[in-house]
């Protein structure tokens, strides 16, 4: 946790996952004179989700939003960030072998679809997607997790199964005992996987249109605690990340951004994944956006 020397340098806990954005800081090319680091790498960075919600095993961590949203409805001592670590459009995260046969999103009741674990944070996105702009009863499909949430308070909604130990949700998929599957990270590169929802690329173009922002994956949280004790050091945290980015030359010229940082940047993406959560029975309370940040992070802009 965090230490102070005789200088008032902070030495932060910290887990990031290492990405364009992060690199300039975790290399040392980004540093500060108010805050340090102890670098936890964990791999995958899931995994330190987890902990963080479970035991406040860092200072400040990244964090999936779906599992953001569930710590904060149940009372964990966690503050949002407005800094996002991993955004990107999710239509094409869903898919069915081919071998087997086309899956649209219209032939998806009754059909038994996989995902890590129901909050996975890409997971209530895709069936947010699904839900809101293709018209599925996402109560018609046989969801099938692997994995329990990090939040333990939450259980899956009745009717979700939980595949055998030891089964993997790939191999499912090409055996037929998936007829779909949802992946995270670490997409499969087999040519008999296709895209449930076709033209994915061009069905998030319109997305994007639509909503004018991003789906967001993964922010960054800090314990109560130190945006209490060490408000200074949360808002040098945030500087940090943001030169970070831009010493990674992000987002490019005339880009889309990926990774908005201010809160009126992020709000439009989580309105969106609350109402979500809400609908899929994800958290025990709909979340108001101001809640998810505190007097010290709310403000924080680039």
């Amino acid at each position: 946790m965090a230490t102070a020397t005789a200088e008032k340098i902070v030495t932060l806990d910290a887990c990031f996952g290492t990405y364009p954005h992060t690199a300039p800081l975790k290399n040392g090319a980004i540093t500060s004179d108010r805050v340090a680091f102890r670098f936890n790498e964990v791999e995958p960075i899931n995994k330190a989700f987890l902990m963080m919600v479970r035991q406040e095993k860092f200072d400040v961590s990244e964090m999936a939003l779906a599992t953001y949203l569930q710590a904060k409805a149940y009372g964990k001592p966690l503050t949002l960030l407005p800094a996002t670590m991993m955004g990107r459009f999710q239509h094409g995260t869903m898919f069915y072998n081919s071998e087997r046969g086309a899956v649209t999103p219209e032939a998806l009741p009754g059909r038994r679809v996989g995902v890590r674990a129901f909050s996975q944070t890409t997971g209530v996105w895709l069936r947010g997607i699904l839900w809101k702009d293709y018209g599925l009863d996402l109560g018609t499909v046989k969801w099938v997790t692997f994995e329990d949430a990090h939040v333990p308070e939450y259980r899956d909604p009745l009717g979700v199964e939980r595949a055998a130990p030891g089964k993997d949700m790939t191999k499912m998929l090409l055996d037929g005992e998936l007829d779909a599957a949802i992946f995270g990270g670490n997409i499969p590169s087999d040519p008999r996987l296709k895209s449930v929802i076709a033209e994915p690329e061009t069905a998030a173009k319109e997305w994007y249109k639509k909503h004018a922002t991003v789906p967001v994956n993964h922010m960054v949280v800090a314990t109560e605690s130190l945006s209490r004790s060490d408000p200074q050091a949360v808002r040098e945290v945030f500087r940090l990340l943001v030169e970070s980015k831009r010493a990674a030359g992000l987002p490019k010229p005339g880009s889309i951004d990926f990774l908005p940082f201010r809160f009126e940047a992020c709000r439009p993406a989580l309105e969106i994944m609350i109402k979500f959560t809400v609908q899929q029975k994800l958290v025990p309370r709909a979340l108001d956006v101001e809640e998810l940040f505190d007097a010290t992070t709310r403000g924080l802009a680039p």
